[in-house]
């Protein structure tokens, strides 16, 4: 009963709100609302490739209320919606990839921006799509150095320059003959997704196949 009065409240002081469009939901309510389904820019089984990814699939188009969505995910510290945007991108997943992984693994952020923003947004979409697909996370990777924000840079051949060298695997998390799934929240030009798909090759993986919650145009 207490928990059910103390929900209420929380409720009344911080609704829940659809992490598209922003609107509040109704009471019960949980994930998105009833319109952002059939408005929003879906993918639809589409699979795109980049060097050191066997495939790479995303959930959403990264524009309009999508775009808006991952800015609060990331910035105002709507940490609760990583439920929806996991179930999402699980479903994605399973759209266009026939050969279950073994492990998921995450992009990770640097030291200092992950002190910044007090959680990493790429770990909890993984450990999300991990809980759905009943599937082992390993921190196998590790960003070695700050790089300047992807977002702020034009072109593949400078967002490639920006990421080059920044990520390692590291000794836990070992992923040596394991078909990995890498999760991150954007895809732009996959410069990122390269450069830790590489890495994951390098230490042995069978496999590296990128997941994202959204994929630029």
């Amino acid at each position: 009963m207490k928990g059910n009065v103390l929900q209420w409240a929380l409720d009344l002081l911080y609704p829940r709100k659809c992490p598209f469009c922003d609107r509040v939901l109704e009471r019960g309510i949980e994930g998105m609302c009833g319109r952002c389904p059939d408005e929003l820019p879906w993918v639809r089984g589409a699979a795109f490739e980049v060097p050191g990814c066997q495939l790479v699939c995303s959930a959403l188009w990264y524009e309009g209320r999508v775009a808006d969505g991952v800015v609060r995910y990331k910035f105002r510290h709507a940490k609760r919606h990583s439920a929806i945007f996991g179930l999402l991108m699980a479903q994605a997943l399973d759209e266009v990839c026939r050969e279950m992984p073994d492990v998921v693994v995450w992009v990770p952020l640097s030291a200092q921006h992950l002190r910044r923003r007090g959680y990493d947004q790429a770990e909890l979409l993984a450990r999300r799509v991990a809980e759905l697909k009943g599937l082992p996370v390993a921190g196998a990777l590790v960003k070695r150095r700050n790089t300047r924000t992807q977002s702020h840079l034009h072109g593949a051949k400078a967002r490639a320059k920006n990421v080059a060298g920044a990520y390692a695997c590291r000794g836990e998390g070992d992923v040596r003959g394991l078909r990995v799934l890498l999760v991150d929240d954007v895809f732009t030009t996959g410069a990122t997704l390269s450069q830790c798909a590489q890495c994951l090759r390098q230490a042995g993986a069978r496999s590296v196949v990128g997941l994202t919650l959204a994929r630029a145009r």
